[in-house]
């Protein structure tokens, strides 16, 4: 919990202190935090939503990336080295923020018909909505935000465990290990540095995929077909 607090505090100072005298010609902060921002706007919210649509979801996207990203850019902060979402309330929160969301845009773009055709998909045999309706349920409206929160978690907590083998096996080989067995400590270190940096593009990809779904799922309650 303290570590989630502190990215919080860390992802508001640094807008605050990047936008806060805004110029034509950006700083190096201000040019980070707006190339962060163009990143969610332009990549995946407007092209996914439209720039209507994009717009009016793009603070619920931004948020989500950016707290997602440096939460699990901690994973690897030295003296932190969890990433706040690596245990299951964060993941939880968010899908279940993501779900209801995608419920709520589907329900208000298409008031009478979003459920009916979500669960009894237009075109189907009648017969087969036997078979179609539970399997579209699941899928829908229970799969979605499960696979949303394991994905996340589960990608975090393999990657702090890989790191803890390979270090502690690391002062293992230094410290305790006898004669040439010192020398396997070269080569676990050298994987915890490289998983190290792996890691820092697992943290990157996964809060690009978690919002960029977040934003699929927006854009299927919002589709015509609805």
């Amino acid at each position: 919990m303290i570590i989630r607090l502190l990215v919080l505090v860390a992802i508001v100072l640094f807008f605050s202190l990047a936008l806060r005298k805004r110029s034509i010609v950006p700083g190096r902060m201000q040019s980070l935090a707006e190339m962060g921002l163009d990143l969610v706007r332009v990549n995946i919210a407007e092209d996914l939503l439209g720039k209507k649509d994009g717009r009016r979801f793009l603070p619920l996207l931004t948020t989500i990336f950016f707290m997602v990203l440096i939460m699990n850019i901690t994973g690897i902060v030295p003296l932190l080295n969890i990433a706040g979402t690596s245990v299951i309330g964060v993941p939880l929160l968010l899908a279940v923020i993501a779900y209801v969301t995608f419920i709520y845009a589907g329900v208000k773009k298409h008031p009478g018909a979003f459920f009916k055709n979500s669960l009894f998909p237009p075109g189907v045999p009648l017969p087969l909505y036997l078979i179609v309706t539970p399997i579209e349920f699941v899928s829908t409206f229970i799969l979605r935000p499960v696979t949303l929160t394991l994905r996340l978690l589960m990608n975090m907590i393999v990657g702090h465990l890989l790191l803890v083998l390979f270090f502690l096996a690391t002062s293992f080989f230094f410290f305790q290990a006898d004669g040439l067995f010192k020398f396997f400590g070269i080569g676990t270190f050298a994987f915890g540095i490289v998983f190290t940096l792996f890691e820092i593009l697992v943290a990157v990809l996964q809060a690009y995929v978690f919002t960029l779904l977040t934003t699929v799922y927006i854009q299927l309650a919002l589709a015509d077909e609805h």
